[in-house]
């Protein structure tokens, strides 16, 4: 399994979510950390950008015009 070169604070300050937020993301997720400083497995940081792209698709098509 390879690493990405990013931690869940990096995450967090990409995606403009405050940490608790990806930290919340990673509990649901299943993916063990120890602190926002923790370094991801490619495939975990993956998967939180898919979730974090994901729900806000889901809040743009349920936004009223």
């Amino acid at each position: 399994m390879g690493f990405a070169d990013m931690s869940i604070a990096e995450i967090a300050e990409d995606y403009s979510l405050p940490v608790e937020a990806v930290l919340s993301l990673c509990d649901q997720l299943g993916i063990a950390y120890k602190h926002p400083q923790t370094r991801l497995a490619l495939e975990d940081a993956k998967a939180i950008m898919s979730r974090i792209i994901a729900n806000r698709q889901q809040l743009d098509t349920h936004q009223p015009d």
